[in-house]
């Protein structure tokens, strides 16, 4: 993404870690939506399902959506999925379309899709987008979305053609709603006045609190979109309101927003977690809300706090979902136990090789999607490790070692599995290379991907607390 558009201030200093972090970081907002404070519509029950019987429930995020219509595959786009962060662009239909495929042959009781559903906020993004959550709908799998900072007043909205990048329509806080009040917004219990947070029975037993993290009211005042997170007070307040609902029905609540409220990377940087994460963490603890699924750094992770197990403290657990738009391409399986109120997660890569088969599909990169997206992806994460050692004092061969090392290490770190490989990555020349630099981004990038946190980042069962 070198054109001028995308050149403010606050992105340069950022650059390295979006392309290598492929974090989702590149466009945020908040235009308030009036909307009311109660029930936004007669309010609504959970599913007539077996309330001792355990649901199914997905979870995803960083779609990224980029609608066909937008892109010819010629010069402008092609130069721009390069220079970009390694979102899957080019298969972005594809990817969407197989995993509403999936859900039809699964049935997940619903899916969660937890910000950033386009690209940049493309009106025709958005259109396309919920005209597949519609059909998804249609199979028997209820879909819940919130915003995230790409999807509201992003004046980066571009469409490509030949050899130019063109300025495309964006949507307000307005059109979001009007768009996507069939995914939760029309059977909410309740809607926050100053976001577009809302607050949602899932099952029996579990609630949703849906909530709109991302900051939008100044993005084209600013012409470039806000990438940083916040909890209103208001907000906050709003959320207590609600607990104390789901407190009369006994109901556990299941938290779903953009930003994350822990920190999943032990690098100095801003914009992932919440501006506000402590006052936030602080009132979730005393409100019993233990889980947060979280996304917008794009890589899998689990982090609960306090870290130590021996610590008597309740745990609150923040799990963010890998971007679904980038390898692997994967969303989170879960289930809940009203019984127990147990949940579980387990991530699972989006099957577009199945897809591609059923639906007929003749493109080899869809019928061996996983062997090209991983080749794809590693590519990628080569060559920008190569362009950050250009002036490095290593040798040609060393830093190819050492970008080999990068590659290696960013498939498995993005996939929540790094854990798994960290001897073998360590025993790399590479690595050892790494190693032997002082200071700067790179080193501390590759150390922080080798930190293990003594948990798994692909699974969980953890108990939510009953209101």
């Amino acid at each position: 993404m070198h054109s001028s558009w995308n050149h403010g201030s606050t992105y340069k200093l950022k650059l390295g870690l979006f392309l290598l972090l492929s974090s989702a970081l590149l466009m945020s907002g908040c235009k308030d939506t009036p909307s009311p404070h109660s029930a936004a519509a007669p309010a609504a029950a959970a599913p007539v399902t077996d309330a001792s019987q355990p649901v199914s429930f997905w979870v995803a995020t960083d779609t990224h959506y980029l609608a066909k219509s937008l892109e010819d595959g010629g010069q402008a786009f092609q130069s721009y999925v390069r220079s970009g962060d390694g979102k899957m662009l080019p298969y972005s239909d594809e990817l969407t379309e197989a995993l509403v495929y999936e859900a039809g042959q699964k049935k997940p009781d619903f899916l969660i899709l937890s910000g950033d559903l386009t690209n940049n906020g493309e009106a025709a993004s958005h259109k396309e987008l919920t005209a597949k959550l519609h059909r998804m709908e249609a199979a028997g799998t209820r879909v819940y979305v919130v915003p995230g900072n790409h999807d509201i007043n992003n004046p980066w909205a571009r469409s490509f053609g030949g050899d130019k990048q063109l300025v495309a329509p964006h949507i307000n806080a307005e059109d979001f709603l009007r768009l996507y009040e069939d995914f939760g917004y029309n059977e909410a219990l309740a809607r926050d006045t100053d976001s577009l947070s809302y607050v949602v029975k899932a099952a029996p037993g579990l609630w949703l609190l849906m909530i709109d993290s991302a900051q939008y009211a100044h993005n084209e005042e600013y012409n470039f979109p806000q990438t940083d997170g916040r909890l209103l007070p208001s907000t906050l307040t709003w959320i207590n309101e609600n607990v104390k609902l789901a407190a009369k029905e006994h109901a556990s609540i299941i938290t779903v927003m953009h930003h994350n409220l822990l920190s999943h990377t032990s690098m100095a940087v801003s914009g992932f977690k919440l501006n506000n994460s402590q006052q936030t963490l602080k009132a979730f603890r005393q409100e019993g809300l233990n889980l947060v699924l979280s996304g917008h750094i794009h890589m899998q992770d689990i982090r609960r706090d306090p870290e130590g197990t021996a610590d008597p403290a309740a745990p609150v657990y923040d799990i963010a979902t890998s971007a679904m738009a980038v390898n692997p391409h994967q969303y989170g399986s879960m289930t809940f136990d009203p019984r127990s109120r147990t949940v579980t997660y387990n991530t699972a890569a989006v099957d577009v090789e199945g897809w591609a088969r059923v639906s007929g599909k003749s493109d080899p990169n869809l019928l061996n999607f996983k062997r090209y997206a991983e080749e794809t992806f590693a590519v990628n994460s080569y060559e920008k490790a190569m362009s950050r050692l250009q002036d490095s004092p290593f040798t040609e061969a060393e830093k190819q070692s050492m970008a080999e090392t990068m590659s290696s290490l960013n498939l498995k770190y993005f996939a929540g599995t790094a854990a798994d490989s960290l001897d073998e990555i360590r025993a790399m020349p590479g690595f050892k290379l790494w190693e032997r630099m002082e200071g700067g981004f790179m080193s501390g990038y590759i150390r922080s991907m080798t930190e293990h946190s003594g948990q798994s980042n692909v699974s969980l069962k953890m108990v939510l607390t009953t209101q």
